[in-house]
């Protein structure tokens, strides 16, 4: 019997050098070594700028790549406004099988099986938190995705109950597959990388508080600012947010001038996968007070990098994080500076919170999420 042939959409991967695309480098590089007896036809848009990351993509005998000659906006024109039925297959040649691990799927002939990814619902719970336009692109594409896919993936129980709860998708067509924590992310006991990183992104040796993540108003920022202001007239310590622009991000910025510690809030931009274990190791405390994740995997390479890490009590993030994490409200400013303070001046409880990190991360791993995913292709595999 020919061996399945599975075709994966891998754009975010070459385009997006965070969230989506550091999920789908992470799984794909975990998926390819394993022996599962299939052939992996990678597909993507024509990539028309350089890759975010150096050799994004692992090769193989079992890999054949792709792209598209159409780019990534004249295919979302094609497929998702005005949906013109164009398959897949005319880039890929034959498959068994088709994967879009962003949010959306393309059309597909042949009637095979297909496995959409949804990450979240944050456009749907917080849809101020975005451009007007985007939600409703999202709001139209993603549902409309999400029926015509065989079945779909869910980064946590959380995103499974809001698919379930807000768009009535049945539960039997939902598995959550969680996400995992690379071997990158661990203590560094050589301090050559973690000053290296330092000057690297102008932290030069102040001791710094960090938190990473797109800088988007979901990820309330904001608050986190005025958390700070009180750890800023106590403490040496800078705020470091690590992630790129999103939108809406000039607000954040104006908060930490009107708390007059513009001086000591860093926004160190995209910072490179090679770069975050260091940054990591380099920090004090981590903080993820994000209002909405579908997962929150900066938390759980937070953990393994052995920092202590306070996130927000909703949505997926007591999930990722259990009582290895101090949980709060991402609504009180106060309690966050209460909790920063406490840390910063306890440095037994400094330790234990980061020995605790330690041993939570090692539940999830991106080849035990690899091994999950096969389990789901030979599902849909065996039903088609």
């Amino acid at each position: 019997m020919a061996a399945p042939r599975i075709g994966i959409d891998v754009t975010s991967a070459l385009t997006q050098g965070g969230g989506i695309g550091r999920y789908t480098r992470e799984l794909i590089r975990a998926l390819a070594p394993l022996d599962s007896g299939k052939q992996y036809t990678f597909f993507s848009a024509r990539v028309t700028e350089n890759t975010p990351v150096p050799d994004p993509l692992p090769a193989g005998s079992a890999i054949t790549y792709r792209p598209s000659p159409l780019s990534e906006r004249w295919l979302y024109r094609i497929w998702y406004r005005l949906r013109f039925p164009l398959p897949v297959q005319l880039s890929t040649g034959t498959l068994d099988l088709f994967h879009s691990p962003d949010f959306v799927l393309p059309p597909v002939s042949s009637n095979i099986p297909t496995l959409l990814t949804v990450h979240d619902l944050s456009f749907v719970h917080y849809p101020d938190t975005f451009p007007e336009t985007l939600v409703r692109y999202l709001n139209g594409v993603v549902p409309w995705s999400v029926r015509r896919a065989t079945h779909v993936l869910a980064d946590s129980q959380s995103t499974k109950n809001d698919l379930v709860s807000l768009w009535h998708v049945p539960q039997d067509k939902i598995t959550v597959l969680y996400s995992g924590v690379s071997d990158a992310y661990r203590p560094i006991l050589d301090d050559t990388l973690v000053n290296r990183v330092r000057h690297t992104y102008g932290l030069g040796d102040r001791p710094y508080i960090l938190s990473v993540g797109t800088v988007q108003p979901r990820k309330n920022y904001g608050m986190l600012i005025k958390a700070f202001a009180p750890v800023a007239r106590q403490f040496p310590h800078v705020l470091a947010i690590a992630g790129g622009k999103g939108w809406l991000e000039s607000e954040m910025m104006a908060e930490a001038q009107r708390q007059g510690i513009a001086d000591r809030v860093l926004f160190l931009g995209f910072v490179a996968d090679e770069d975050l274990p260091g940054l990591y190791n380099g920090s004090d405390l981590f903080a993820f007070p994000s209002l909405y994740e579908g997962f929150g995997l900066p938390v759980l390479e937070a953990m393994a990098c052995g920092v202590p890490t306070l996130v927000s009590d909703r949505s997926s993030l007591p999930e990722v994080a259990g009582d290895a994490a101090i949980q709060l409200s991402p609504d009180d400013p106060e309690i966050w500076s209460t909790n920063l303070l406490s840390l910063l001046a306890d440095g037994d409880s400094r330790r234990q919170r980061g020995a605790a990190g330690i041993h939570h991360a090692q539940n999830f791993s991106w080849e035990r999420s690899a091994r999950r995913l096969l389990m789901v292709y030979d599902m849909l595999l065996d039903k088609a």
